[in-house]
This record gives structure tokens, sequence and C-alpha cells, in this order.
């Protein structure tokens, strides 16, 4: 599986099936790949309903994106309850919003194009909840916000990217539509870490 950097977007998802101890992204991006396979074998015994709908590098950004929103959500809420700084909760209330609502959206598109989502999220995004989980007050806030800061730069390099190169034009109508929240995340992320140096 290839790093996923902790960036952002969506919310629980469609269906990974079981693949003994693979943590609910690597599930994802094996069912893609099947799809993938069976797609291009073009194989007149398999039912449209197995083939996917988007090319290999659209599928594995759909996974991170999915993987990347449902952490937004799941740290705006610890947020939201750990953090000193009122910007900082409001700030975690602002992700569990966005992020839930593109993740929403995101499932309908994957669901339009076959595309296996996680449930849960990756194990590296966990530990990474889990390590910020441990933290509180001002230790907290500046670990998340610094967090919100890296993570959203890659979210917004990694949309762009998709936007200039998937072929799939309703994903790329969604990633265009998305990619101006992202920014804002991340224009906000950057005024509150100034502040907080404050």
């Amino acid at each position: 599986m290839k790093k996923i950097s902790f960036v952002l977007m969506a919310l629980p998802f469609v269906f990974a099936c079981n693949n003994g101890s693979k943590d609910s992204v690597e599930k994802a991006d094996s069912a893609n790949e099947a799809k993938i396979d069976t797609t291009l074998a073009n194989d007149t015994t398999t039912s449209a309903k197995t083939m996917i709908g988007v090319d290999a590098t659209t599928s594995d950004f759909m996974v991170k994106v999915a993987d990347v929103g449902m952490t937004e959500v799941k740290l705006g809420g610890i947020a939201q309850d750990k953090a000193s700084s009122k910007r900082v909760k409001d700030f975690g209330e602002m992700m569990t919003k966005d992020h839930s609502k593109a993740g929403e959206e995101l499932k309908s598109l994957a669901g339009r194009k076959k595309v296996t989502l996680p449930e849960t999220i990756g194990e590296d995004h966990q530990k990474k909840i889990d390590d910020l989980s441990k933290k509180s007050g001002k230790d907290f806030d500046k670990a998340y916000i610094d967090a919100m800061v890296s993570g959203h730069q890659s979210a917004v390099n990694d949309f762009e990217k998709a936007s200039n190169n998937t072929k799939d034009p309703d994903v790329k109508a969604w990633v265009d539509k998305t990619l101006p929240t992202l920014k804002m995340h991340l224009d906000s992320a950057k005024a509150i870490q100034k502040a907080l140096k404050h």
C-alpha cells in the first residue's frame, strides 16, 4: 500500500471485502484492483456491477480521500472536546461539518463509479488520531493545527493533481468543486497556527 499522507476529505464509506489482517484502506484498494483487472479483461461473463468506472489512479485517489476525510471528521470532533483555544474548537467544528458533507458526496460518486471505499479509518491515520488524543490543552492545539496545515497542504496538492490528471468528468467536477474549500481550510489553519505562536 502506498504511504498515505495526512490530508483530508470524506467520511464512513462503502463496503470493503474481508482480507485477513489488512486494514480497511488496503481492503478497498484490493477490491478496486480486482474490479479494474476484471474490467480490463472484459470478460463477457462478468456483470456490469463488478466493473469499475474509473482508472486505477482515480480509484486510489478516491480511497485516499475517503480515509483522510474520515480522519478529519474524527479529529474535528476531538478538537471540539480537547482544544483550549476557541479558534481551534471552531476549526474542528468546521472540519467535522465540511468533511462530513464532502464525504457523503464522495460516497455517492463512488457508488456510481463502482469504487469501493474504506469502511473505517486506515491504520496509519488511526495511529495519528491516537497520538493526538493523548495531548491536551495548548499542546493539543499546536499539534492539531500543525497536522491540519501539513495535511491540508498535501490535500490541496493531491486535488490539484487529480483535477489535472483524472480522465473522469464526474470525478473532476467533484474535485474542482471541493478544492476551494480545502484551500480555505488551509488558509484558516495557517492563520490559527500563526496566532498560536504569539
